[in-house]
């Protein structure tokens, strides 16, 4: 534990196996809470929360990911929270993504800068060399910081922005968070499937939720590690982050602890019999709670057949089918992606909010 003032104290806690009412476990349900306000406060919207249960599993011992997780503690609760994630193989190895998140009750009292300290001296012990920060920033008018892809700016003045620019990280891209209200008109959704299928042409959809068929696997890791490199991610230096067969398994044994259900469609490409996409919804068990829109990654070999508009209406024609009744979906998507854009505000999506994503070379 580290003795910051008299106020707080910032220290390492302990990740629990379960939620078991132990002090470990009542400390990260309360860096929960803390992350929830706090994204609240900072995307200025509500929707986007997660409960302890479902992001634990996550946060369990794995071969590919390494994560550290601190708190601020005021008065013995835990007020705020500081992540640290890595991996464990591969060019990736070299970056650190990073977060800081202070209930709104608490800031302005050094808690965010001593947490960023904590997070930065880690990734400086490790040897990183890159560190990634994804923050949103309230709208606001005044001057603006424009991304460098020419795509997007943030409020020059917003809180997260000088915060990170005194930091001595540089805004690479802006990215932006869309809402699509539920339910779908199925009409439309079914009308715009069959515009994207008769100009897809060779492809076939498949749905399932969960653990993927074994047939798809190999395919599957493949695409994830494509996520890395086919994604815009503008001067983000992204490193290949490869993916196996055994980590998406590995990956699926630890969503499976989750309480939320994760539907996924995929693109096969008929002529190899291999797979060109696919995206992911994650969905929580409470139909009053929005869901999550995970990754979409086409090939970029495969691109210019509507594979993105396909795919995202065939698994809302998924979600809308087995578990009807939430509120929306939210999704995040780089500005400069003007393709995913297209397909997302062609189904209804429309933008609520916008954050940066930054780095800071050590």
């Amino acid at each position: 534990m580290t003795d910051v003032s008299s106020n707080f104290t910032i220290e390492e806690l302990q990740i629990p196996a379960t939620l078991d009412g132990s002090p470990a476990a009542r400390d990260f349900e309360q860096t929960v809470d803390a992350r929830n306000l706090a994204e609240a406060a900072s995307f200025g919207a509500t929707g986007m929360e997660f409960t302890a249960a479902e992001l634990l599993p996550r946060w369990q011992e794995n071969s590919h990911e390494r994560r550290r997780l601190f708190g601020a503690r005021v008065d013995g609760r835990i007020v705020a929270r500081g992540t640290y994630e890595t991996r464990t193989r591969g060019d990736a190895v070299s970056t650190a993504w990073l977060s800081v998140q202070v209930d709104p009750a608490f800031t302005r009292r050094g808690i965010g800068r001593a947490l960023a300290d904590a997070v930065e001296a880690v990734a400086r012990e490790e040897g990183k060399e890159k560190l990634h920060v994804y923050a949103a920033t309230l709208a606001a008018g005044g001057p603006r910081l424009e991304s460098p892809t020419g795509f997007g700016s943030l409020p020059a003045e917003g809180r997260e922005v000088r915060f990170l620019l005194a930091r001595g990280y540089a805004l690479e891209q802006v990215e932006r968070a869309s809402r699509l209200a539920l339910p779908a008109d199925p009409a439309v959704l079914a009308a715009r499937r069959a515009f994207a299928e008769e100009r897809s042409g060779d492809y076939r959809v498949h749905l399932w939720a969960g653990r993927a068929p074994e047939p798809l696997l190999e395919d599957l890791a493949v695409l994830a590690t494509r996520m890395s490199t086919d994604a815009p991610s503008a001067g983000l230096d992204q490193d290949e982050d490869v993916w196996t067969v055994e980590r998406w398994r590995e990956h699926e044994e630890l969503e499976a602890r989750s309480p939320r259900a994760i539907l996924y469609a995929a693109a096969e490409h008929l002529p190899t019999g291999r797979l060109a996409g696919y995206t992911e919804l994650s969905v929580p068990v409470e139909t009053s709670r929005g869901i999550e829109q995970r990754d979409t990654i086409v090939m970029r070999e495969h691109r210019g057949h509507r594979l993105g508009m396909l795919l995202k209406i065939a698994n809302i024609q998924h979600l809308q089918d087995t578990h009807p009744g939430h509120p929306e979906i939210t999704t995040f998507n780089a500005e400069e992606n003007r393709y995913m854009l297209d397909v997302n505000e062609a189904v209804g999506f429309v933008p609520f909010a916008y954050e940066g994503a930054w780095l800071k070379r050590l």
